[in-house]
Formats: structure tokens, sequence, C-alpha cells
């Protein structure tokens, strides 16, 4: 395997975290970051770091860092709240 695609390999999770950590609310999302150990509500696990909805829903979802979800918005597990 070719170094560079190896090193992409790598960094994909962690530029993925980075921006959905950093970024605000997005738009609906039908594929989300794993986490912690378990999908938010309504998202099935795809043992590669994602979870889906396998494309029969789409959530607005944010990371909860930890705290409280916000005015407007319900905790869903896995580290997320998702827009009421």
């Amino acid at each position: 395997m070719p170094v560079a695609r190896r090193l992409q390999q790598l960094i994909q999770p962690f530029t993925a975290a980075l921006l959905l950590a950093s970024a605000q609310p997005a738009l609906a999302q039908r594929v989300v970051p794993k986490i912690g150990s378990i999908c938010p509500l309504g998202y099935v696990d795809l043992f590669n770091g994602n979870c889906s909805t396998l494309g029969l829903m789409s959530y607005t979802l944010m990371p909860t860092d930890g705290e409280a979800c916000l005015e407007g918005w319900m905790n869903v597990g896995g580290g997320y709240c998702r827009k009421k």
C-alpha cells in the first residue's frame, strides 16, 4: 500500500472528528462519526467508526462536548444532541 494512501487513511477519522467538533450544527446528517462507544438514538453502528440512519431519516445533530444540550435540542446519546 502506498505511503500516501495509508497516511490518508490514518488522518481521515481525526479530520472528520475535528471538523465536527469545531463546526456549528450542520444540516441533516445521515452518517456521523461515532464519538463514544454507542451511536446516537436512531443511528446504527456501521463498525467502521461511523453511525448511520441507513438512509431512512435525516437528523440535525451536534456534538455535546460534555455539556448539556442547548434549548431546542435533546440529548440522543452517543455524545450528540438532536434538534427538536
